[in-house]
């Protein structure tokens, strides 16, 4: 930093500049004043002349009187001037300079002469030093004015005019230089001494730019720069407990949107994003592995915002305002909030607010499904019922075989709605946990033996092949509800009949294995049918799942809710069920029930 660049230069170049301008000023009025005013060597020598003539025509009538010519050089030493008549050019003189010292021998026979003489000498003065000198030699004549008599030689030291000027203006001179470095030197002390608080203000300043809010002041005077250090460290006091409170309420807002279920994303208007929690980090990073129809020319999805999010990003900014909507994200429904972030009144960005609600979409989705299916279930054998039974009473049928079959019908209806009752009371029990279960030692293979027999006659009029590998007679569950097992198998083996085609096989399989660090039995159920659609499978655990085939069967197709009896009862086992299925060519059902659990 240059010395212009701060105060302290500025303010020590200043005082100098003002110093030096008015030494300068009165310089230039002093040596004018000087010029104007002291007499210069021209005014001095023709005034030396004047004087010397006027004697000189005094000593004319008075060359021998002795008591003038004292008088006279008396009056002339009060204005330092020295006179001496000149006789021969030999003569001595007493005064204070000798006529050798003025003169030289031929300069005194000129004067002698009649010759004026003016000349400029230098002479040993009283204090010893060499001294310059004026001097001018008249001759003086008789009373006739027809011989010369004598000389009269006066002399003037010249630093009485000139000489004095110089002396004044170099003593000038010297004391304005003095000065200028007494000033400048004392400026540049008591600069110094003012500008410490300042630089001291401008260190605490950096300090706190730095984030060292405590930073104080040292207040050491009582004048305006003190009362400036106390400001300051108040405002610093100030400053130091706003932030702690931001911090604080930073600190907070960030504790509660990581400890929030729900991902918050924030944008900026270039579709960078400037801030996330935890859970919108990772969606921010499931979303950006997908391959989108236009994906991200630059890279660096993670940091940028996801494409289903774009179109109402934009939207939000252009109308700045509030956008709420669901996404459908693959298998996943998101429920989206974004709202704008404004600065001064225009909008700087986005924030959009996250939530999964493919659990709640999909439940909604179940609710209406089996209002639907309820309803339908229902009203088929109701109208079924009303239709049979007013034939009846209208005495359509004619004959007792007509009856007999119109009430088989109503009879069978009947069974049907007592069934899917049932069942919808034992899944509604299950799923609230109230299910009563009789648990005891179970044997596997007495169990699959009955199921065997149970569904070898259906089988057999379908043209469909059954087989049976049983486990040993010594495999056991030591807690098991023998009925309720019996209910899965038969759920399993009723829907595998029903989607197998004649000709086909249907297997029953049983195997050992290692389920969570315990032995458990491994049930397959597996048919030669038409399989399961891949997109079906996550569904078919549900209520009624296939429920809108099941209308165009009729009464030869359950209720829908095997499946979901099914995995109730296998779950409170603490076991599982699983499914693998390839369209045209099967499936199968694997039922894992640990042997100890």
């Amino acid at each position: 930093m240059s010395i212009l660049q701060n105060i302290v230069g500025k303010l020590w170049m200043t005082i100098i500049s003002l110093v030096a301008v008015v030494l300068i000023i009165l310089g230039l009025f002093l040596y004018r004043y000087i010029d104007t005013n002291f007499p210069k060597l021209g005014e001095q020598q023709r005034d030396l002349e004047q004087l010397a003539f006027r004697i000189v025509d005094e000593l004319s009538d008075r060359s021998h009187d002795s008591s003038y010519f004292a008088a006279m050089n008396d009056v002339l030493d009060a204005q330092s001037i020295g006179m001496q008549y000149l006789r021969s050019p030999s003569g001595t003189s007493e005064e204070a300079l000798l006529m050798s010292d003025i003169l030289t021998p031929l300069e005194q026979q000129q004067a002698l002469q009649g010759v004026v003489i003016q000349k400029r000498f230098f002479a040993s003065a009283e204090d010893g030093n060499k001294e310059e000198y004026l001097a001018i030699a008249i001759p003086v004549t008789g009373p006739d004015n027809d011989e010369v008599t004598g000389s009269v030689v006066m002399y003037q030291p010249i630093k009485s005019s000139e000489s004095l000027q110089d002396y004044v203006k170099r003593l000038f001179a010297l004391a304005s230089f003095m000065g200028f470095l007494l000033t400048t030197f004392f400026a540049f002390f008591l600069i110094t001494r003012l500008t410490k608080p300042l630089k001291q203000l401008r260190q605490a300043a950096n300090l706190i730019t730095q984030g060292q809010y405590s930073t104080r002041v040292y207040v050491g005077s009582h004048d305006e720069l003190g009362e400036l250090a106390r400001t300051f460290n108040l405002m610093a006091e100030q400053l130091e407990e706003t932030i702690k409170l931001l911090n604080n309420e930073k600190a907070n807002l960030s504790r509660v949107l990581r400890s929030m279920s729900d991902a918050v994303i924030s944008f900026d208007t270039k579709h960078k994003v400037i801030f996330a929690n935890p859970q919108g980090e990772t969606i921010l990073k499931e979303w950006g592995e997908i391959m989108w129809n236009d994906p991200d020319p630059e890279g660096g999805a993670a940091n940028s915002i996801p494409e289903p999010l774009q179109l109402l990003f934009d939207e939000v900014i252009q109308e700045t305002k509030v956008v709420t909507t669901k996404l459908h994200v693959r298998q996943g429904v998101w429920s989206v909030v974004m709202a704008p972030l404004y600065s001064h009144k225009r909008a700087r960005g986005a924030v959009a607010v996250l939530r999964d609600v493919t659990e709640e979409h999909r439940l909604e989705k179940l609710r209406k499904d089996f209002v639907a299916n309820v309803s339908h279930e229902l009203r088929t054998p109701l109208s079924m019922l009303q239709g049979y039974s007013e034939a009846l009473l209208d005495d359509i049928a004619g004959t007792p075989e007509e009856k007999h079959d119109l009430a088989q019908v109503i009879y069978d209806e009947s069974l049907r709605m007592g069934r899917l009752v049932k069942d919808l009371l034992d899944l509604a029990r299950m799923e609230a946990g109230h299910m009563e279960m009789n648990l005891g030692p179970v044997e596997l293979a007495p169990l699959f033996r009955r199921v065997h027999r149970k569904f070898l006659a259906l089988c057999k009029e379908k043209d469909i092949r059954l087989e049976c590998v049983p486990p040993p007679d010594e495999v056991v569950l030591q807690k098991a509800d023998q009925d309720r097992l019996e209910q899965v198998f038969t759920n399993l083996l009723g829907n595998a009949i029903r989607h197998t085609m004649p000709g086909k096989a249907i297997y029953l399989r049983y195997q050992t294995l290692t389920y969570q660090d315990t032995s458990a039995a491994l049930i397959e159920v597996e048919d030669e049918g038409e399989g399961i659609p891949p997109e079906d499978i996550p569904y078919i655990f549900e209520r009624f799942y296939k429920a809108d085939k099941a209308r165009l069967r009729g009464a030869t197709v359950g209720t829908g809710l095997g499946l979901a009896i099914v995995k109730n009862i296998v779950e409170a086992h603490q076991g599982s069920v699983n499914v693998r299925s390839i369209v045209g060519q099967g499936t199968t059902f694997s039922v894992i029930l640990p042997l100890d659990p």
